[in-house]
């Protein structure tokens, strides 16, 4: 640990300045010692069913629930979300996803029994299974701090993984609460380990001796994530976020689109990873569809979190918060306009709608950490397209639209990895959805079947009959060519290659699968 750094972690609110509590700083040299102890725990671990594994989800789930309380009060302290999204999109989710887990993991993890071609593997039988990884490094966000990592934990123990966990230094207490849980469910001793600290502890995480890293968070630490897996030749997961579009077209509902993308845009204080943050109307209704996004966002009480009324918390950090403000007025010198907003001080920024914002501003390239919308006009619908696809960041985007079919077709050109129609963001509360985008929005998935298989390592286990051989094994002959002609014949899509396959080669290939029956064979 570098002198400078304090041995304690304090947990500060973000909309009082009040120190919470604290937590031991680990140093970086103590992390392999933190991935050494998860690899001892995980031995035994991984030996256990996976109906058994199974069981310790259900047991966490519980957890959750009984302690539903305490966790929605330290979430809206600890990270500043109004209590009604801690409890909708936090604590409901991870009892979600858990629960999907504990019912579905078992099936997607058992394997399958191999179904070979009979023409080269006559008798030959085989299933593949999955196998644990080993150690599993998981990064928590600042802005979602209990149920994306408490899923990606989940997801990496399921498998059959130990764990070392480093929450956001912004959620310290949270990610306390987070091994709180899987400890009330029973996990053994040591089996996920809490690592706390700056960028200098999750650099020594992603160093150590982890077979994988599951990654939310910014782009720029994800891309220094993923360079950092690649020399190590270490699996990496990345949800770096993205510049989500809304596309309105000119049939949508005007009421429930202007309803949906407020929400989407400006809930947790627009920082979630697959918030809103530009909407691009048609002409035809772009003039109606920014009235009423302007006066749903007029109407939003801004406040203390702990207040069961208040819609719009605090930004997790003061840095954050002067980041927006700084983009924002950037962007009103280059002749954007500010619609409404953006007062507030400290960590508080009353959510802002911009129009007249250029692609070549920051605002329009860059993250933006807060609950800023950028509402633009497209002269059609395949314009808005383009202007969505310009965006590298594909995390998702939604399409709102009356005809199904229109948001199909538009849905197939968009470059995301998810397009949800008339609604945005939700499914990541949904654990059986696979959650994460395309190009720069990161690697891999975060959700779903496909989350659960990436923590665990495909083996292939085969058997055949202990006498005999293999047809094509030594010593090689004319017949033996023959054979090889006849089984390639056999396969044609053409009759009359199968008949002259059968007419020509049928004795040779009954005379090398009669050698191969044989106990003894000379070698070669």
């Amino acid at each position: 640990m570098d002198d400078a750094q304090p041995a304690r972690l304090e947990s500060v609110s973000p909309a009082t300045g009040e120190v919470l509590g604290s937590v031991v700083v680990t140093p970086p040299k103590e992390v392999a010692a933190a991935v050494a102890s998860a690899a001892a725990a995980q031995r035994l671990w991984r030996s256990l069913r996976i109906s058994d594994r199974a069981r310790y989800m259900q047991r966490a789930a519980q957890a959750v629930i009984d302690e539903a309380g305490e966790l929605t009060a330290l979430l809206s302290r600890e990270q500043g979300r109004p209590r009604a999204e801690a409890e909708l999109l936090e604590l409901v989710p991870a009892i979600e996803a858990l629960q999907w887990l504990a019912e579905h993991g078992p099936k997607i993890l058992s394997g399958e029994r191999i179904r070979f071609s009979r023409a080269l593997h006559p008798l030959k039988r085989g299933r593949w299974s999955y196998e644990p990884l080993g150690v599993v490094g998981v990064l928590g966000p600042a802005a979602e701090p209990f149920a994306t990592p408490l899923g990606d934990v989940a997801v990496a123990l399921m498998a059959g993984n130990g764990v070392v966990f480093k929450p956001s230094p912004y959620a310290c207490l949270v990610g306390e609460r987070i091994a709180r849980v899987f400890a009330r469910a029973g996990l053994p001793e040591g089996l996920l380990r809490v690592v706390h600290g700056h960028a200098d502890t999750g650099s020594a995480l992603v160093n150590a001796r982890v077979a994988q890293v599951r990654f939310t968070g910014s782009a720029d630490a994800g891309r220094a994530v993923g360079e950092a897996c690649a020399r190590g030749v270490k699996r990496a997961v990345l949800e770096m976020g993205g510049k989500d579009v809304a596309l309105v077209c000119a049939d949508a509902d005007m009421e429930r689109a202007a309803r949906g993308v407020v929400w989407a845009a400006f809930a947790n204080a627009g920082q979630c990873g697959g918030s809103v943050e530009r909407a691009v109307a048609v002409r035809e209704v772009h003039d109606r569809f920014l009235s009423a996004v302007c006066a749903g966002t007029g109407s939003l009480r801004v406040g203390d979190p702990a207040d069961p009324s208040t819609e719009i918390g605090p930004i997790v950090s003061r840095a954050r918060a002067d980041r927006v403000r700084e983009l924002v007025a950037e962007a009103v010198e280059g002749g954007a306009t500010v619609l409404c907003g953006g007062s507030g001080e400290g960590t508080y920024v009353a959510p802002v709608v911009l129009t007249g914002v250029r692609n070549d501003m920051r605002i329009a390239r860059e993250d933006v950490p807060g609950p800023v919308l950028i509402v633009s006009e497209a002269t059609s619908e395949d314009d808005a397209i383009a202007e969505a696809n310009r965006i590298s960041r594909g995390l998702g985007a939604s399409v709102w639209t009356a005809d199904r079919y229109k948001a199909q077709r538009i849905a197939a050109e968009l470059r995301v990895g998810m397009v949800w129609v008339n609604d945005h963001l939700v499914t990541r509360a949904a654990p059986e959805v696979p959650w994460g985008g395309v190009r720069e929005a990161g690697l891999g998935r975060a959700r779903g079947a496909i989350a659960l298989r990436t923590c665990a390592e495909p083996k292939v286990v085969t058997w055949d009959p202990p006498r005999g051989r293999a047809w094509w094994w030594f010593p090689y002959d004319a017949g033996l060519v023959r054979a090889g002609r006849t089984v390639a014949r056999m396969r044609s899509a053409r009759d009359a290659d199968r008949e002259a396959g059968l007419r020509e080669g049928a004795v040779p290939t009954l005379r090398v699968a009669a050698r191969a029956l044989r106990r003894g064979s000379r070698s070669a």
